[in-house]
């Protein structure tokens, strides 16, 4: 048992030894390891707190990403919706024109068949005035190649004509 219960001496040299290397290691190691530990806690905060941030950051950063995609959405729609609205005014717009146009040539052509007809009338009754004279003046010469025929279609023209 002798082995069991420790010498006063070796106890007390144990507790020197233990309390100065407890003071040179206070003095010396203590402080900066304290540091160090307090040193990467404060980075360690940091790192969580700049990672939070950075989260919160990014939770509002696609926050505002979905509403300019949805804005954009919104515009492109309002884009789409009046090119769609200016084409079919411009499909309007032509058909309207192409309609009017027609309209004027149809005109045009009647009214180009009219003048026609009449040229090709007042041509024709030219004509047949110039064939009516040839054709009475022929007749003329034949009925009056004699004196008699002359004389009798002048008293016939004279009895026939009023005086007044």
């Amino acid at each position: 048992m002798d082995l069991l219960t420790p010498d006063l001496g070796l106890l007390f040299w144990q507790v020197v030894v233990f309390l100065g290397l407890f003071l040179i290691l206070r003095a010396f190691a203590w402080k900066p390891i304290t540091e160090s530990l307090s040193e990467r806690e404060n980075n360690i905060q940091s790192a969580l707190d700049l990672a939070e941030k950075t989260r919160l950051e990014m939770t509002a950063l696609k926050a505002d990403n979905e509403k300019l995609l949805a804005q954009a959405r919104v515009e492109r729609d309002a884009i789409l919706r009046g090119a769609k609205e200016a084409a079919d005014k411009m499909i309007a717009d032509s058909r309207d024109k192409a309609s009017v146009e027609g309209q004027r040539i149809l005109e045009q052509a009647r009214e180009s068949m009219n003048n026609e007809r009449q040229a090709l009338i007042a041509q024709m009754k030219k004509e047949v005035v110039t064939l009516s004279l040839d054709i009475a003046e022929k007749v003329l010469r034949k009925e009056l190649s004699d004196k008699s025929s002359q004389e009798k279609l002048v008293t016939d023209l004279v009895s026939n004509s009023r005086l007044n």
